[in-house]
């Protein structure tokens, strides 16, 4: 894959969504632990516990890629978007079924969080370089 230029903007955008996503992960495995694990829908076929702890790994290596994989930075940004893009149908489901965790303890709150997972998805692409990737290839 062609190395892909990006600005300081991106970059600060791209560490800051790699150290968000570590600050996650560590929540995974430690003191948001039960609030992760309502937010597994009821329909998922593994234990609860489970799929924390293993979405968890893949948040942290996630981040890690995002903060010190920069050669690889394109890739490391579209998996994030994909990652963003596989976790949502859990924010549909705190909002639908009306789960308070992580301070969104009312339906307005839950509401206003699903508009940012496209924000998410965005500045994973965006400051990754993985837009201007993708139109280059046309």
């Amino acid at each position: 894959m062609e190395t892909i230029e990006t600005t300081k903007t991106q970059n600060f955008f791209r560490i800051l969504l790699g150290l968000f996503m570590i600050t996650a992960a560590i929540g995974h495995f430690t003191f948001q632990r039960t609030e992760f694990q309502a937010q597994v829908p009821n329909w998922v076929p593994m234990d609860k516990d489970l799929v924390v702890i293993l979405s968890g790994v893949v948040e942290i290596t996630l981040g890690l890629s995002m903060v010190f994989l920069t050669r690889y930075k394109v890739i490391a940004g579209i998996a994030l978007a994909v990652f963003y893009i596989l976790v949502f149908p859990g924010n549909i489901a705190q909002y639908i079924n009306k789960t308070p965790a992580f301070g969104l303890d009312t339906d307005q709150a839950r509401l206003i969080r699903l508009f940012f997972q496209p924000v998410l998805i965005f500045l994973a692409l965006w400051s990754t370089g993985a837009i201007g990737y993708f139109r280059r290839r046309g």
